[in-house]
């Protein structure tokens, strides 16, 4: 029993220092794949954050919902197309993502974490103008430009609803921007996610994957890469060393730590309490931590 509680006891120390750096701090959190689809990840989530709000910290959650719009689509006989990652999204999928996005996995996700005992409010780029949006311009392998639909890009941040909402709550933010006249965008939410870290100068930005985090090489599943800077990331995404559907992701992360985000993590979110284990502990196997080009960043 001794042995039981001298663990314990030590797994609290280990967690002390980090608690005591980003207390205070602005955590974003991009939430999806496995995480979202399992019930127990789901639940083991929404304890994470809800801890991670009470010990001091600030995290806000942007999230997309690929696997529920593309199931509805399904159903109701519409076309399912990526380019590049992203979904082409004409005006009849732009309606199933808004509702599926905004309706149905915003509120899921905000019932959790209230349920958890932390206070969370849902939002998406139609509240306060939090996300303005313009369409994405996207060029082909041919040089030519895909039309990919109502699929945006951030154009600004309504930072200051973000800093009001965050001093007493966890923001979940639906990844939907509002057009200069009021048209709705679907936006990637790694893409979001990145635009928020960089515009609030967060501490970290986090992506939850259906992966270990990034190889070196992608048919050797020794080659993880735990720790790199930005010009490693431009290197294997230059060299095509990187699956197509990790490229939104990773752009995300080049495009915080350039403005001005100390480090970006790519984790594992099929591992429980993958989150808390990459913020509060000293293990370096849940992901990969990407710091600014020529290596500074933080923990």
């Amino acid at each position: 029993m001794r042995e039981v509680y001298r663990k314990r006891v030590e797994t609290l120390l280990e967690a002390l220092p980090y608690i005591r750096m980003f207390s205070g701090k602005t955590v974003v959190i991009k939430y999806g794949g496995a995480a979202m689809s399992s019930a127990d990840l789901k639940e083991e989530f929404a304890t994470d954050i809800a801890l991670l709000r009470f010990v001091g910290m600030k995290p806000i959650i942007v999230h997309g919902g690929g696997a529920e719009i593309s199931g509805y689509m399904k159903r109701l006989g519409l076309p399912v197309h990526f380019v590049d990652g992203l979904r082409v999204t004409d005006e009849r999928a732009m309606e199933v993502a808004k509702m599926v996005l905004v309706g149905k996995v915003n509120k899921e996700i905000v019932s959790l974490i209230n349920h958890k005992g932390a206070r969370a409010v849902g939002l998406c780029g139609d509240d306060g103008s939090l996300l303005t949006a313009r369409k994405l311009v996207r060029l082909g392998a041919d040089g030519n430009q895909v039309d990919l639909g109502q699929v945006g890009e951030v154009h600004r941040v309504n930072t200051h609803l973000l800093s009001l909402l965050e001093a007493d709550y966890v923001p979940v933010v639906a990844s939907v921007g509002v057009g200069e006249a009021g048209e709705s965008y679907n936006i990637n939410a790694d893409t979001v996610a990145g635009a928020l870290a960089g515009a609030l100068q967060a501490e970290k930005v986090i992506f939850l994957t259906d992966v270990p985090g990034l190889y070196a090489d992608l048919e050797d599943e020794n080659s993880l890469i735990s720790d790199c800077t930005a010009d490693t990331v431009r290197d294997l995404m230059e060299n095509g060393r990187v699956s197509q559907g990790m490229i939104p992701k990773l752009e995300a992360v080049l495009a915080a730590l350039e403005a001005g985000v100390r480090a970006a993590h790519v984790i594992d979110g099929r591992v429980a309490h993958s989150v808390l284990l990459e913020i509060l502990t000293d293990d370096s196997g849940v992901g990969t931590r990407i710091r600014p080009a020529g290596g500074e960043g933080g923990e």
